[in-house]
């Protein structure tokens, strides 16, 4: 193998890497909807309720640096819709909730629905416009119940 064809090999090896990279990104700060409709017992997550309307529940750890800043705005877009609240877990100690709701990365926020079950999933940071999307199809949804 010469030189030319050695670098040319390196070239497409790093463009596959930034398009999986790219791909990986897309797919992992969007919300996904398709899921099992697990029911949550807030109890089992160290919680007194859920939210009258939705739930916001972030999964976080002690070492996540943009877990902080998720909370800040979770918090911020709960209280600006009534009836919705905001749960944060940390999952530091708590390896059984990680491996239950297959935690794969902090932050990963569920929203749910005024029952408890879970609606949609959001690896990473979530953008504000997708949890104010997700939040008014769920009121949407509920109110044509």
């Amino acid at each position: 193998m010469t030189i030319i064809e050695a670098c040319l090999a390196l070239a497409v090896l790093l463009a596959a890497a930034f398009v999986g990279g790219l791909v990986f990104r897309r797919n992992s700060t969007r919300a996904r909807r398709h899921i099992p409709h697990e029911v949550i017992q807030p109890e089992r997550l160290g919680a007194d309720g859920l939210g009258a309307n939705a739930t916001l529940l972030q999964f976080s750890t002690e070492m996540c640096g943009r877990c902080p800043g998720v909370h800040r705005m979770l918090s911020s877009v709960a209280a600006d819709h009534e009836g919705v609240r905001h749960l944060d877990v940390d999952l530091t100690y708590r390896p059984d909730i990680a491996q239950h709701f297959r935690v794969l990365q902090t932050p990963t926020t569920l929203i749910l629905d005024r029952d408890g079950a879970v609606q949609s999933r959001i690896g990473g940071v979530p953008g504000r416009d997708v949890l104010e999307l997700e939040l008014t199809r769920l009121t949407a949804e509920t109110a044509d119940a």
